[in-house]
């Protein structure tokens, strides 16, 4: 799963994810992407189980760049913990997605592959999605 080597902080605020993408909204390597519609977080977990759905379905032909990273620690307490006692340990590893991001490139494959293997992807993703090619 990913997560940063090391980070500034140990733990972060849960912040808040306000308008719209200003980097990361064009296709930079590939010829097909997956642009994100709504303000979300993505864990780890999902953005790796997204990408074994799109690696498996091209049957690892063609080539994927992986647009985001989770960089945000989450934390979190344990079950039946009496309040106070300051915030819990670091659970897991989050990406705060905009709307307009890209998550994932595609390339070496043809549009009908890449557009299924792509659906599949968005399947694992608790956003909406829109399946973008290069013109």
């Amino acid at each position: 799963m990913l997560q940063p080597v090391r980070t500034k902080y140990r733990k972060a605020h849960k912040g808040r994810i306000h308008g719209r993408a200003t980097r990361g909204q064009l296709l930079n390597y590939g010829t097909y992407g997956l642009k994100a519609l709504e303000p979300e977080r993505i864990i780890s977990r999902q953005i790796e189980a997204a990408r074994v759905a799109l690696t498996r379905y091209m049957k690892r032909t063609g080539k994927v760049w992986l647009r985001i990273f989770p960089n945000i620690p989450v934390s979190k307490k344990p079950t039946e913990v009496r309040m106070g006692k300051g915030k819990g340990a670091p659970e897991y590893w989050v990406c705060r997605v905009k709307p307009g991001r890209i998550i994932f490139e595609v390339d070496g494959v043809t549009e009908a592959v890449a557009k299924e293997a792509l659906y599949k992807a968005s399947t694992k993703l608790p956003i909406k999605t829109k399946f973008i090619k290069r013109f």
